[in-house]
């Protein structure tokens, strides 16, 4: 289906279902308001008709209810009235004498009148007690041909709006189509290569916006065109330029090898003063972790700068001989010949593979430095090293008592431990990692002590969790850094007996196995610090 037809099928289906909706809510409206107006005025008519004839009745005065009869039928939408007796005498009638004979049935509705004629009484009653009945009939009939005609008129207008909107999407959619077919003939064009393509621009449209983007787009495709040919030009001459490029090439990777040589002295640098920040710690865990990570770059690192210098041999050799050859005073076949033998040489040496690799030996290099460089970084991020990394089923209780026993010696001068260990089930963790935890707050809790003082650590479950905490009676910690206590090299120690990663390392450790480390501290008094792990699911 073409985008033409779609158009106009698209607008005519919407117009139809409009004009549908809004001649249907008029028609509805205008039958709705003319029936409610003929039910008031002939609520209003007998209403005061028997007004009008109610002193008559009482009086039984015939001639004037004859004559009050007589003046209402001059209401061209009468068809009949009748006054009657309470018994159902008629004291007088007038009107057609079809509906004066047939038998009274009162209307409530007009919509329901099926013999043209809205049928409507009234009482005549004085002191509650009723005297006489007042019958009449309004004509519907020219009601009902006005709706009618309504109906037709508006079927007529909605016809012709709908042929005119139709006319007009069919203008819309040649016009659209005959601008997009420009459209579509140049992009064929310049899909086949051709770059110097325009359309005609007319009118003030979003087509015409279309056309001059269009246009734009063209005129940056000649130009590119035009660069990628004076690239190919610029290639080609330095293609014709070996030397001078070999040359230049020499001359960065001399300046990428001292950049390197300066880069290792960094790293040693570095890496001296993490094994020095790592002996003041707990433990040396951290240490060997990070020692560790940072071998594996410097000793590939190491391997690609010892090739680099064997390839600098091979390019110090093809310098050597072509300046050999520059100073030659040889005829030109020996000049050809010593250019063979060089071309030989070469290709002895495999050049197009250490030119290749260069890149490559360099590229990785710089990882590796850079591998180096977010090592250091990532001390000050909550990160860790360790070898073991393998999570399996350990009982960590047995790893509570072999934490106490490498603090012993940090807390027998100071502090009593008291241990409380429920019955809680093994646990899938790096065991390691979690007596590096424990390690960490325990002599934390030691730190805190003066002298005297008391450590209590507890396991158990509660509330699907596995918990331990480490509980003291030490100087409990400023509300001030409470915050601050888990952000990497945040100590309040002395300089040089803290690198304030311990705690950082441990809320890391704790998030690995999905866990949490949470603290509560009384200053003056102690701190507790909780581990939370969750409950394990061990297969069967």
């Amino acid at each position: 289906m073409s985008l033409k037809l779609k158009t106009i099928l698209g607008v005519a289906i919407i117009e139809a279902l409009l004009l549908a909706l809004l001649v249907s809510m008029t028609l509805n409206y205008l039958k709705t308001t003319n029936y409610d107006g003929l039910i008031k005025r002939a609520t209003t008519t007998v209403t005061l008709f028997s007004t009008t004839t109610k002193d008559a009745v009482l009086s039984y005065d015939l001639a004037s209810l004859e004559a009050f009869t007589s003046e209402l039928m001059k209401n061209p939408d009468l068809k009949y009235v009748k006054i009657l007796t309470p018994n159902g005498d008629v004291f007088t009638q007038a009107g057609e004498a079809d509906y004066l004979q047939r038998p009274f049935v009162e209307d409530h509705d007009v919509a329901l009148v099926s013999d043209g004629v809205f049928d409507i009484s009234a009482k005549i009653e004085e002191g509650g007690h009723l005297f006489g009945l007042i019958h009449l009939g309004i004509d519907t009939s020219e009601l009902n041909q006005k709706i009618q005609e309504a109906r037709y008129w508006s079927a007529i207008i909605a016809g012709i709006e709908m042929i005119m909107v139709a006319l007009f999407s069919y203008l819309l959619g040649t016009y659209l189509i005959g601008r997009l077919s420009q459209l579509r003939e140049a992009a064929n064009q310049i899909s086949r290569g051709e770059t110097d393509v325009t359309v005609t621009i007319s009118g003030a449209d979003e087509v015409t916006d279309v056309a001059h983007a269009f246009n734009k787009m063209s005129s940056r495709l000649q130009e590119e065109s035009q660069r990628r040919t004076e690239y190919e030009e610029e290639l080609q001459e330095l293609n014709r330029t070996l030397e001078n490029r070999v040359e230049r090439r020499t001359e960065q990777l001399s300046q990428n090898i001292a950049k390197l040589k300066s880069m290792n002295e960094t790293l040693k640098h570095t890496h001296a003063q993490l094994v020095q920040s790592e002996k003041m710690a707990s433990i040396g865990t951290l240490a060997a972790g990070v020692a560790h990570e940072i071998n594996n770059p410097v000793g590939f690192v190491m391997s690609n700068v010892r090739t680099l210098a064997s390839y600098i041999k091979t390019y110090e050799g093809a310098i050597e001989r072509i300046q050999a050859l520059l100073i030659q005073e040889e005829s030109q076949p020996g000049i050809h010949r010593a250019l063979h033998e060089l071309g030989q040489w070469l290709n002895q040496q495999d050049i197009d593979f250490l030119q290749e690799d260069v890149s490559g030996l360099l590229s990785d290099t710089l990882e590796g430095t850079e591998r180096i460089r977010d090592i250091v970084v990532g001390l000050k991020e909550f990160s860790h090293t360790d070898q073991d990394k393998v999570m399996k089923s350990a009982d960590v209780n047995e790893a509570i008592l072999k934490t106490l026993k490498i603090a012993h010696n940090e807390l027998k001068y100071k502090s009593q431990v008291e241990t409380e260990l429920g019955d809680i089930p093994p646990l899938i963790c790096n065991i390691g990692q979690i007596q590096q935890v424990l390690l960490n707050i325990v002599i934390n809790a030691g730190h805190a002590i003066k002298e005297n003082g008391l450590i209590k650590i507890k396991s158990g479950m509660s509330d699907n969790h596995v918990f331990i905490s480490v509980e003291d009676n030490g100087c409990g910690i400023d509300p001030l850094i409470q915050q601050k206590i888990f952000d990497p090299f945040f100590t309040t120690k002395e300089i040089g007996k803290g690198t304030g990663l311990g705690l950082s390392i441990a809320y890391s450790i704790m998030e690995e196995h999905q866990g949490q480390i949470k603290v509560e501290t009384d200053p003056g008094k102690g701190s507790k610090f909780t581990l939370y792990f969750p409950f394990p699911q061990l297969s069967d």
